[in-house]
């Protein structure tokens, strides 16, 4: 290993303190037989995503364990799909450690841009594969301890491979020293996105049905703003006389209540749960079961994704629908998903509304099929580019158990 930065050195030699978990580390279960990788992220969200990665791994290949650890459950545990995730050990040398002499992990994924010097440069020693990914053009994070220097180019130089978001991420890492060999552009990682199916023969028939009218769609609208999106519709309709939409509730029990809606408004309605198929005078169609999303999509050259007006979600994934070819239209309420969201807009994939002024009028401007075709086609691009970067860790971290697998 070549010689550490002055900074790392002395970064180590003042991360020292009292042991923290000896109580915690006689809790641990007994680490697994064989290769472990370890997953590790500043945020929740990130994390997700990493572990829908590891689901794809874990169907062409059984020869390994998870490890699961995140920064921002302080200290509450959680899991994810079965899988316990745990604060990392503190940057005291000592937990340090205990927790990597107990884990012994093969492999190390860390997401994001918080760094944790001491638990980096202890992997490493101790042999670990380093991948860092989703490394952005932002300032890189330690645990705050004022006494303790910036570490933070000496942790970069030890990861194998750094995958930097953009061409300025690669340039901000190059310039704390990390090794053009070792860096890669690539988009950032999302969640793999398995497209809903639709019946080939329902999605004809729907076409036929439908004869070239405009249609968009609210795809889990909530509640309370199903008044706002209906109203948009409304207005919008104005405009285009022909103009349908198709609403999907997030809860099928909201079903009969948007059903009083459109009628309190004025709307002209087709209950596809009642059998009904929309006419030439439907205004809305209105689907309680979410089980034909798929069709929904694909028929909707653009929709409206619920959650996001609505103040409590923290909004849906865009992913699914840019997947299927739909422009998007979204409230200010996706906190949960907000990176998505922002790289879609910076796309030209996705447009953010505010109430029911703002989305009647993205509505009529954006039906125009050029438009939406414009806006679905730069979607695709955004999942498309992250497939790659999915594609991109596996190959290497299957590469690396190979590896293992063929060492004495």
């Amino acid at each position: 290993m070549p010689r550490r930065p002055f900074s790392l050195t002395a970064y180590l030699a003042l991360a020292r303190g009292q042991d923290r978990l000896v109580g915690e580390a006689a809790l641990w279960p007994d680490r697994p037989a064989g290769p472990i990788l370890w997953l590790h992220s500043d945020t929740r969200a990130r994390l997700e995503t990493l572990l829908t990665l590891v689901k794809r791994l874990q169907q062409q290949r059984d020869d390994f364990s998870v490890l699961l650890t995140c920064d921002s459950t302080q200290s509450d545990n959680f899991d994810l799909d079965g899988h316990p995730v745990s604060a990392p050990p503190s940057e005291t040398l000592s937990d340090v450690h205990r927790f990597l002499h107990h884990w012994r992990p093969d492999i190390l994924v860390w997401a994001g841009n918080g760094l944790r010097p001491a638990l980096i440069h202890e992997a490493a020693e101790q042999g670990a594969h380093l991948l860092l990914v989703d490394a952005a053009d932002a300032t890189w994070r330690q645990p705050s301890k004022r006494f303790l220097p910036d570490a933070s180019a000496g942790a970069l130089s030890l990861f194998h491979v750094i995958l930097a978001q953009d061409r300025k991420a690669a340039t901000r890492l190059r310039r704390l020293g990390v090794l053009e060999d070792r860096i890669e552009v690539a988009s950032p990682l999302e969640p793999e996105v398995f497209p809903l199916s639709s019946h080939d023969g329902l999605h004809e028939e729907m076409t036929h049905a439908l004869a070239g009218r405009p249609v968009w769609l609210g795809a889990l609208i909530q509640r309370d703003e199903a008044d706002a999106v209906l109203r948009a519709h409304r207005r919008a309709a104005r405009l285009a006389h022909r103009l349908l939409l198709v609403v999907v509730p997030a809860d099928p029990q909201d079903e009969p209540f948007m059903a009083e809606q459109c009628q309190d408004i004025g709307l002209r309605l087709a209950r596809w749960e009642h059998g009904e198929m929309p006419d030439e005078n439907t205004q809305v169609l209105l689907v309680a079961d979410d089980a034909e999303l798929g069709l929904w999509y694909r028929l909707a050259p653009l929709c409206f994704l619920g959650g996001s007006l609505a103040v409590k979600t923290g909004g849906q994934s865009p992913m699914m629908a840019a997947a299927l070819g739909s422009a998007i239209l979204y409230g200010p309420h996706v906190g949960r998903h907000l990176d998505a969201y922002s790289r879609l807009v910076a796309a030209g994939a996705g447009r953010i509304v505010k109430d029911m002024e703002s989305l009647s009028a993205a509505v009529s401007h954006l039906i125009a099929p050029d438009r939406a075709a414009a806006m679905a086609h730069a979607g695709w691009n955004v999942v498309s580019a992250g497939a790659e970067t999915v594609d991109l860790v596996l190959t290497q971290i299957n590469e690396w158990l190979d590896a293992m697998e063929g060492a004495p």
